[in-house]
């Protein structure tokens, strides 16, 4: 994998062990981190990210991510990004979402994912709905700017998103950062949701 692109997730590696380190200080409050100059590969020179199904995505750009990132935290940049399709990867492994748009990627957040009773899903999904405003029949918990994965109620939506918390399968992620993903996709978008097992790209 190129140095590069290792630069907008490397950030998280310390993000488990801090789960582990800092668990009893007090939860950073959320915050939108400043990126430095995107970093653009060369035509030709494309990284490529395999999805659970077996496809390929090349990544024509990365976000510059100059900070240890935390609980609560996110970035967006798509200054000087190209209209185009959007797409959505989901690392368990690294709590990490990350949004790229004509193969650029726009945004990043630490997110939140199901525990071992309720896990969240792997694989390639489809946004089947989107709400701004919605309410869980099954649980009655509010999930604001909410992207419905599956027909069982897996969906992407704002969160409180802290050390020692979970879902039930959903994807939690900071509430300004679900107000920015919410308009960035629409429904039919890809979101593809890795594995822990690792990242491959």
């Amino acid at each position: 994998m190129p140095l590069a692109i290792a630069l907008s997730t490397i950030v998280l590696a310390a993000v488990v062990a801090r789960h582990h380190a800092d668990r009893y200080l007090p939860d950073p409050p959320v915050r939108q981190i400043e990126t430095g100059p995107r970093i653009w590969y060369p035509a030709g020179q494309y990284p490529v990210l395999a999805l659970p199904d077996g496809e390929h995505r090349t990544v024509k750009s990365v976000l510059n991510v100059r900070e240890t990132m935390h609980f609560g935290d996110y970035v967006w940049n798509d200054q000087h990004v190209p209209q185009g399709d959007t797409w959505v990867r989901v690392d368990l492994a690294r709590q990490l979402l990350s949004v790229f748009r004509d193969g650029h990627e726009i945004g990043s957040a630490v997110i939140l994912y199901g525990t071992d009773g309720k896990p969240t899903p792997t694989g390639v999904f489809p946004i089947m709905e989107k709400q701004v405003e919605h309410r869980s029949s099954l649980y009655d918990a509010e999930m604001p700017f909410m992207l419905r994965l599956t027909g069982d109620g897996v969906a992407i939506h704002a969160s409180n998103v802290r050390r020692g918390s979970a879902t039930h399968g959903c994807i939690g992620v900071p509430p300004s950062f679900a107000a920015l993903l919410f308009a960035a996709v629409k429904r039919g978008d890809t979101v593809a949701i890795m594995p822990p097992a690792g990242i491959r790209g």
